[in-house]
């Protein structure tokens, strides 16, 4: 009998659901696939697969396709760094942020921003709970974005505001939803396509850090077509393989500017004859992502 190409779309200790077109597959990973000193997760959901159907439900993940993209995280282990698979081929990240409760923390969207561009992932962000706040304060806070190419949804769950359009950025496409914890991403998915029956915590009111509450790596499928990927609340992505003289490229407003500075080798940090501190002070680059840029480049955590 031939192989069943398949679609990861669940993952928990080592159980895997694959859609095929057989129907949905409980997969193992076949032996060799484990063998030898790995320093990445082997598989992981969004990779697409070819399984050997056992029985009528369960099936062995035979081989795994190379993947086109990837988001990763590195999670420390006593051997070393591992990389861990957040989502394999995904076509789009969803950023969630709120504009309260919690207080957006820019330095790690702009952190995730770096990311995605190493990673060739398109980014879209959305401010949410913008019921908190109102449309002109939320807007204050995120409207630098778009003219980097990055577009900002502003959206409130509890409101349904700007679900609709939410829905047509997801529509057809593999997309993972990425946030710290409490900023309303599983109360986001619910309004999106209601029954999807994530559970949600509500925001401490004394620690203001969510409690996150997803606890597979899961996508789900959606009636427009195409998947939405649930994580963990993350409290940091790790700036993955990415050298501190590159991170300039990562950022679109610095790119062209970098050719103007007076040494080939500035770090864009009181360095003299900078063209990119020239054009914070003149406001043409705005001074948050600047420090952003900084805090990363200094290596300093968010």
């Amino acid at each position: 009998m031939s192989n069943l190409r398949g679609l990861i779309i669940r993952s928990q200790s080592g159980f895997y659901m694959v859609e095929t077109e057989a129907g949905l597959l409980v997969c193992h990973l076949r032996g060799r696939l484990k063998q030898g000193r790995r320093l990445g997760d082997v598989v992981a959901v969004g990779d697409w697969v070819q399984v050997s159907q056992q029985t009528a439900d369960k099936g062995m993940i035979e081989t795994i396709e190379p993947r086109t993209r990837m988001l990763a995280r590195r999670a420390p282990t006593p051997h070393g760094e591992y990389q861990q698979i957040i989502l394999a081929n995904p076509d789009q990240a969803v950023f969630v942020f709120a504009c309260a409760r919690p207080a957006p923390r820019f330095g790690m969207l702009d952190r995730f921003l770096v990311i995605a561009e190493k990673q060739g992932i398109p980014a879209l962000i959305v401010a949410n709970k913008v019921d908190l706040v109102g449309i002109e304060q939320a807007r204050s806070l995120f409207d630098h974005y778009p003219s980097l190419g990055y577009p900002v949804i502003y959206t409130s769950a509890k409101e349904t505001l700007g679900v609709g359009d939410l829905c047509d950025r997801l529509a057809g496409r593999l997309s993972v939803l990425l946030g710290p914890s409490g900023v309303g991403k599983s109360s986001l998915l619910n309004a999106v396509q209601p029954g999807l029956g994530l559970a949600v915590r509500e925001v401490s009111e004394t620690t203001t850090k969510g409690k996150h509450t997803t606890v597979v790596r899961q996508m789900f499928p959606l009636a427009s077509g195409g998947y939405i990927a649930d994580t963990p609340g993350l409290k940091a992505l790790a700036l993955w393989d990415i050298q501190p003289e590159e991170l300039d490229g990562y950022f679109p407003e610095l790119r062209d500017l970098v050719a103007e500075c007076q040494f080939n080798d500035c770090t864009h940090v009181n360095a003299p004859g900078c063209a990119v501190q020239e054009a914070v002070d003149a406001g043409r680059i705005h001074r948050g992502r600047y420090n952003s840029y900084v805090r990363m480049r200094l290596g300093q955590e968010e």
